[in-house]
């Protein structure tokens, strides 16, 4: 069997005291979707940055591309591959649209290649291609989140992981972006998706993890998860 992209194993974290994460084990096979949820302090923010290189965590091993990235810090995480997509969507609101792309495209040297890459986003974001000269805090709530999901993708990351998509966006936003995601699946992107929006993240994803008070309660394919009456009770209880 072919190992995961992302291999996370009996991993701890704690803040001082508290210990948020308890023996969390999950894994991201390489070109999939896999959905994170949770209940808030569930653990999912801080398993994140565990992921990221953001936080360390206690115990246990995080394995990406097959090399241990444990204690790897978050900047050297970014240049294997593994690029966050934060909750408060991590634009430059004073910049342009197109200026915030270079700054996600920084670490291409090659002109060419950078060139390439913003054919592709423009291809798939249309309305940011419209855009380019706008400043990004003048944009849309919508169009915000796309430009900083544009923004981690121009440089052609390994894994792209997404820290609640839909936070603050009103429904047909947010089965838009939901849309994006699977076009972008599709091109080979692998993703690690966090969110609240249970019914449609599951039917997108190709497997699902459940973490409540800091361990998984449930796991399995997106689809399973979906119609499993267990997922509704840790999630929102009933």
């Amino acid at each position: 069997m072919e190992a995961p992209l992302l291999d996370i194993r009996n991993l701890d974290a704690s803040y001082a005291d508290l210990q948020v994460l308890r023996d969390v084990s999950l894994c991201v096979p390489d070109q999939e979707i896999v959905a994170l949820l949770g209940t808030n302090g569930a653990g999912k923010s801080t398993l994140l940055r565990c992921i990221t290189g953001l936080h360390s965590p206690s115990k246990g091993s995080i394995f990406f591309n097959g090399t241990d990235i444990t204690h790897i810090a978050a900047h050297r995480r970014v240049k294997t591959g593994i690029i966050l997509v934060p909750e408060e969507r991590g634009i430059f609101p004073d910049l342009s649209v197109e200026e915030n792309l270079k700054v996600g495209g920084y670490s291409l040297s090659l002109k060419s290649v950078l060139r390439d890459s913003f054919a592709w986003i423009y291809d798939l974001f249309p309305i940011l291609k419209d855009r380019r000269t706008q400043i990004a805090g003048s944009l849309s709530g919508g169009e915000q989140q796309m430009l900083s999901i544009a923004k981690g993708l121009i440089s052609r990351p390994k894994l792209l992981v997404i820290d609640e998509l839909s936070l603050g966006l009103a429904p047909v936003i947010i089965f838009k972006l939901l849309d994006l995601l699977e076009k972008i699946h599709r091109q080979g992107v692998t993703i690690l998706l966090v969110d609240q929006n249970i019914q449609r993240v599951l039917s997108i994803s190709d497997r699902a993890y459940v973490i409540e008070n800091g361990r998984i309660a449930l796991r399995g394919s997106g689809e399973d998860l979906l119609h499993d009456p267990r997922t509704k009770k840790v999630l929102l209880g009933r």
